[in-house]
């Protein structure tokens, strides 16, 4: 499934009834990061999925997906976003305060969920920047850590600043010693954590699963990557060349994708 970028894209709004929601919380992670929560009456979804979220400018109703950061069994919907420059929703979303009024779509959509994932002993979620959000709502539910018995989330930035959620990958790690890895890449900083530079070259190399203390195989691995699109396509050009392959329901293979903009 092709998420849209943020303010590009999308299904017209017209076409979609809309829920009224109301705000209950954001939280500004930097300049441009931000979580917002929520409180709307919608439809069940699936961890993984994503919605839409809508403000009424100038006249038009404005929509854009966003994925779902919360379990399904949270009530309390948040979404984590980028503010684009120039883009018409973000900018606006970024100003909202509790109790102001956004419209959410009622029913969430996309097939980036473990309903489409075969079992294995190892589950690698590769994501970049905003993309970790459907990686912590599948994480939030039970079916993950009874399914896979070791889980390895990537999360690849530009900046140490953009390591968002630490407290909620911490409270995860601490529930579940030994059957989770948390490994951040950050590019454009020397840190003293993680990994540096890209994600295809880490696998390439060896280096993540060298600091993971696995192997990525096609024997029992699934991988789950979730991000721009250039880290998907590489990511999975590098999976393709281990004899890894996409995963389609009459076909199950070993890797998962989702784009987080359009090119």
């Amino acid at each position: 499934m092709l998420t849209p970028h943020p303010d590009g894209g999308g299904t017209p709004a017209r076409m979609t009834a809309w829920v009224e929601g109301t705000v209950h919380a954001l939280r500004q992670w930097t300049d441009r990061l931000y979580s917002l929560q929520v409180e709307a009456d919608i439809a069940p979804f699936k961890a993984g999925q994503f919605g839409r979220l809508a403000l009424d400018i100038d006249g038009e109703r404005v929509a854009r997906p966003y994925s779902f950061v919360n379990g399904p069994d949270n009530p309390l919907h948040e979404f984590y976003f980028i503010v684009v420059p120039g883009g018409p929703l973000t900018q606006r979303l970024a100003q909202l305060k509790a109790g102001d009024t956004v419209y959410v779509a009622p029913r969430a959509a996309g097939f980036f969920v473990l309903d489409e994932i075969p079992d294995a002993g190892k589950l690698w979620m590769l994501s970049t920047g905003t993309a970790i959000g459907p990686f912590l709502s599948i994480l939030a539910t039970n079916e993950v850590w009874s399914r896979f018995p070791r889980i390895v989330l990537v999360h690849a930035v530009r900046t140490r600043a953009e390591l968002t959620y630490a407290d909620t990958i911490r409270s995860l790690l601490d529930a579940h010693p030994g059957q989770l890895d948390y490994i951040p890449f950050v590019s454009r900083e020397e840190t003293d954590i993680g990994l540096r530079g890209r994600v295809p070259d880490a696998i390439r190399d060896g280096s993540l699963e060298t600091r993971a203390g696995l192997t990525i195989d096609a024997k029992d691995s699934q991988v789950m990557i979730c991000g721009n699109p250039a880290m998907v396509s590489d990511t999975q050009a590098v999976l393709t060349e281990r004899g890894m392959q996409k995963n389609r329901r009459r076909e199950p293979g070993q890797i998962t994708t989702e784009q987080y903009w359009k090119t």
